[in-house]
């Protein structure tokens, strides 16, 4: 009689099962009960008596509450989202994060009527939980591989990883006794870091600014080109947050009146490692920190996939498989010129064809090309690597950026002398970029004799697929500059609006808008009779050229971007 008074307590799937004549009440109470003693989940608990498999307990809550059920046999331990949910919380309610949808993190669990369990793993998160059916034991294992992962690859961020010894840390942190004392290895703000910084991985973020003000901390993340805030923690923690960065990126802990740069790096599995790029800068109430993500698998080496008109991709392709001159890509950073560089490298890259590449640092790891990261402090500067480059027998180079005359110098004379050149420049457009090398020094001869062509890019962000018809008044069109002839009626503009897959933003991703100028004949003579910037424009636009307005409002009437999107990154 005790055991049936008891039963009052059954709920959830224990109390479907009763209800569904699975189970007496007894044998569910009984369950219960040593469950409770081993510190085990129910369905756990149900499957070790080998009453039922599995996947029949999995159907029948899948079923009997109306939740998604999912065979894990799909999915990989390395692609899920780490660092989402702290492990002892995977391990204790045996849940774990399948994927993030805008606001929505799914979550698998054996027993979707846990709701402790759920709204802990909300509690932690600040996101909706939407829970999916799994297999008991398929979930055992995967968590399992997803805590020998974690422990493998993500833990501490370890000193092995970053080139860093301990000895390096233990006599920074003694240095730092004297500027405050601050233990750098305090374990909550290293799990905090780590997560601060997994999350930015997991989002697409390319940046990490962490910013102290008089009454308040906060950290934010540009994602698709914007900031938003994501966290403001206690302000307690900023200097041992600052001093744990620099640490990990081999800088002065105790030197907070210069800026300094650095490196760290993070890996992630046996086969993908990220690197961030770190900046510091003393402000007024400390220091902020910029980590940039340089994250390879971010970058989709596919021309289709980077945003080029057919003939603009058509124009690029020609030029770059020439067996020599000068290909330049121009942009503000965080344009994608890197992106683009590689894209063209990547198809460059065969066997019979030798790539260096100098760069300041190395963003994305190509096997077959020879990657050289800029020091300066150590004399390897952007002109001595292409010093070395020519004594190297190269068919194809690569330079990060032409900073300085002496760089351009090298890089024109290695573009005439029978080898393929590519490089950045930061200038607005493409016919800017010639001026800009005139103004370093480069002779008009040198110039118009080694540059082929010129690509001058920005980013816009995507629509989402929640996008809808603009009701936008023809003269608006009219005067952002599209032509009568765009104007036919066939088509309207869309607009973002907002919902959970995008986080209400209404944009999603990123494409590219280009301006791609050959140099034709007629510029070169513009070049050699000293030709100013808006002749070579001129000339540009008789010869078909797109400029970056127009090239964004081909995006806009194709339905990518919205014509507020194009209007703020071309700003003309």
């Amino acid at each position: 009689m005790a055991a049936v008074t008891n039963t009052n307590n059954l709920t959830g799937l224990a109390r479907a099962m009763v209800n569904h004549g699975w189970l007496s009440e007894d044998d569910a109470e009984g369950v219960w009960k040593r469950a409770s003693q081993a510190g085990e989940s129910f369905v756990t608990e149900l499957i070790k008596g080998k009453r039922f498999k599995a996947d029949q307990v999995a159907e029948f809550a899948a079923i009997s509450f109306g939740f998604p059920f999912l065979d894990l046999n799909a999915m990989d331990a390395e692609n899920l989202p780490h660092g989402v949910l702290d492990p002892k919380l995977v391990q204790k309610r045996r849940v774990i994060a399948l994927y993030q949808r805008g606001n929505k993190l799914y979550v698998a669990t054996s027993d979707p009527t846990h709701l402790q369990a759920l709204d802990e793993v909300k509690f932690q998160t600040g996101q909706a939980v939407e829970p999916v059916v799994v297999e008991d034991d398929k979930l055992g294992k995967l968590i399992q591989k997803a805590g020998e992962a974690d422990d493998n690859t993500m833990a501490v961020l370890n000193a092995e990883d970053l080139n860093l010894d301990f000895a390096d840390e233990e006599s920074a942190a003694a240095a730092q006794q004297d500027t405050g004392g601050i233990e750098i290895d305090d374990a909550p703000v290293v799990r905090y870091l780590q997560k601060i910084m997994l999350d930015a991985i997991n989002q697409g973020a390319s940046d990490i600014h962490f910013e102290p003000y008089e009454k308040y901390y906060r950290i934010r993340y540009r994602r698709d080109g914007i900031l938003s805030e994501v966290a403001q923690p206690p302000m307690a923690i900023k200097d041992k947050v600052a001093s744990r960065i620099k640490v990990l990126s081999r800088l002065d802990i105790s030197e907070k009146r210069v800026p300094q740069d650095g490196r760290m790096k993070m890996v992630l599995s046996k086969n993908r490692a990220i690197d961030f790029r770190v900046s510091t800068l003393p402000t007024l109430y400390g220091e902020k920190i910029v980590m940039r993500i340089l994250d390879p698998t971010s970058a989709q080496l596919g021309i289709e996939a980077l945003g080029y008109e057919p003939w603009q991709k058509d124009l690029l392709m020609n030029a770059v498989q020439r067996p020599y001159g000068m290909v330049l890509v121009t942009g503000p950073t965080g344009s994608g010129k890197t992106v683009s560089l590689y894209t063209c490298l990547n198809i460059l890259n065969k066997p019979d064809v030798n790539i260096s590449t100098a760069e300041d640092p190395a963003e994305i790891q190509l096997p077959g090309i020879n990657q050289v990261n800029v020091n300066d402090k150590a004399g390897l500067t952007f002109s001595a690597a292409l010093k070395s480059f020519l004594r190297q027998d190269p068919d194809v180079i690569m330079v990060g950026e032409i900073r300085d005359l002496e760089t351009a110098d090298i890089a024109i004379k290695a573009a005439q002398t029978g080898h393929m050149v590519m490089s950045t420049l930061h200038t607005n457009d493409a016919p800017g970029t010639l001026t800009r090398l005139l103004n370093m020094g480069v002779a008009p001869f040198n110039v118009a004799s080694s540059v082929i062509l010129i690509t001058a890019q920005r980013l816009a962000r995507k629509l989402c697929s929640c996008k809808q018809p603009a009701d936008l008044p023809r003269e608006a069109l009219l005067a952002a500059g599209f032509t009568e002839e765009q104007l036919d009626g066939t088509w309207r503009p869309n607009k973002p609006v907002g919902c959970d897959i995008c986080g209400g933003s209404g944009y999603k991703g990123r494409v590219g808008i280009y301006q791609v100028m050959p140099i034709t004949d007629a510029m070169t003579r513009i070049i050699l009779k000293g030709g100013n910037e808006s002749d070579i424009a001129d000339q540009a636009r008789r010869e078909g050229v797109l400029d970056l307005r127009q090239a964004g409002l081909l995006k806009v009437k194709s339905g990518l971007t919205s014509l507020e999107e194009v209007e703020a990154v071309t700003n003309i």
